[in-house]
């Protein structure tokens, strides 16, 4: 049986496996076996698959699940990070972890064991920022500094190690370099938009002008022919 056969199959059990609500640590082994291969095309065919496959079950099976308990949506959760981290879809696994944090945040005000500290913001803004998703990096930046501002029960322990005067500089340095990179990001697409439209304008305002070169290059050839051939006659009358 050849390589294409094997990986078909196993991603046949895999999306059965997804599809029966099947998430567990097997099911995970068996999209890392999927991504084994040695055939470089086929290896991203397969991942470009997959990401789509996940990407659409992921929002199904959070909005199948929003009625569970917070433990049981943060585990689901964590399982599709996972699988999106083995696809190697970055976009969609820091997606899902900054939902999680976040969903950590809203139900901490019942359950303090849930509050998410300001060391957790950071680290995630750090990886966020590292993979260039500079957005995120920048409100994961804006939830760390409000661990700062919540009352004695929910205060960060870790600033027993570094001051909170200089875990908020470190915090809003990154936070400004995030927005430096999301106003630069801004502007390159700005301007890629902008060389777009003109080269567009260009392509429309040379287009005519070829056009009537060509119209007049065509009637100066037809009349030169009409031409030569007069000449040829009027020499064959002659003789």
């Amino acid at each position: 049986m050849c390589d294409s056969e094997v990986v078909s199959q196993q991603i046949s059990l895999f999306r059965s496996l997804i599809q029966t609500r099947r998430f567990d640590d097997g099911t995970l082994r068996i999209l890392e076996s999927v991504l084994i291969s040695r055939d470089v095309k086929l290896m991203l065919d397969v991942r470009r698959s997959l990401r789509d496959f996940m990407r659409h079950e992921s929002l199904c099976v959070l909005s199948e699940f929003k009625e569970k308990s917070v433990d049981h949506n943060l585990l689901i959760i964590e399982f599709f990070v996972h699988a999106f981290a083995f696809i190697g879809d970055l976009e969609s696994c820091l997606s899902l972890r900054y939902e999680a944090l976040i969903l950590r945040e809203l139900k901490s005000a019942t359950d303090h064991q849930l509050h998410v500290s300001y060391g957790e913001w950071l680290t995630f803004a750090e990886h966020a920022f590292e993979n260039r998703f500079y957005a995120i990096s920048r409100k994961a930046c804006e939830k760390a500094l409000a661990c700062f501002q919540t009352n004695d029960v929910l205060k960060p322990k870790e600033t027993d190690a570094l001051s909170d005067i200089e875990a908020i500089r470190k915090v809003k340095r990154l936070k400004d370099l995030a927005l430096i990179r999301v106003a630069s990001q801004s502007v390159q697409a700005q301007g890629v938009k902008y060389l777009k439209r003109k080269t567009a304008e260009c392509d429309n305002i040379s287009m005519p002008v070829i056009k009537e070169k060509r119209h007049s290059a065509s009637i100066l050839f037809r009349n030169g022919i009409k031409k030569h051939n007069t000449r040829k006659l009027q020499q064959l009358r002659r003789l």
